[in-house]
């Protein structure tokens, strides 16, 4: 008897394949519709570490919570949720430094049931370079 392979085996794939295929399951928007989205109510949450925030500031309105607690703090059904985390619906706007690591980060809230949770393409530089309003820490 031969031995099969699995079909289900998974394919290493690189980081520029994996962000190709995870931005392909939504739509990013950039810094003016992530300002309006904010104004009608979504959520920006900057996941940029403490000294990106204390070199570069901090978006006004935006929940800061580091990439390495991001779904424990936005999962409505988690015990360590933020206030902010209302339910699955909530539009959710991730914000990095340049518009990577939120696209990874978006990809693991969709796995929660954040079906609306999207990033911001150009990240916080993006939301600097377009002239938004930025506070110092």
């Amino acid at each position: 008897m031969s031995e099969s392979r699995s079909t289900d085996a998974q394919v290493p794939v690189g980081i520029d394949e994996l962000l190709e295929r995870v931005r392909a399951g939504y739509d990013r928007i950039g810094p003016l519709a992530a300002t309006a989205a904010a104004e009608a109510g979504a959520l920006l949450v900057d996941i940029r570490y403490a000294a990106l925030r204390d070199r570069d500031g901090l978006i006004p309105g935006a929940l800061v919570v580091e990439r390495n607690e991001l779904e424990w703090r936005l999962d409505p059904r988690g015990s360590h949720r933020a206030p902010e985390a209302v339910g699955h619906d909530l539009q959710i706007v991730v914000i990095c430094n340049e518009g990577y690591a939120s696209s990874l980060a978006v990809a693991s809230l969709r796995l929660l049931g954040l079906h609306r949770a999207t990033d911001l393409i150009g990240g916080f530089q993006a939301w600097r370079a377009a002239g938004l309003p930025i506070t110092s820490t």
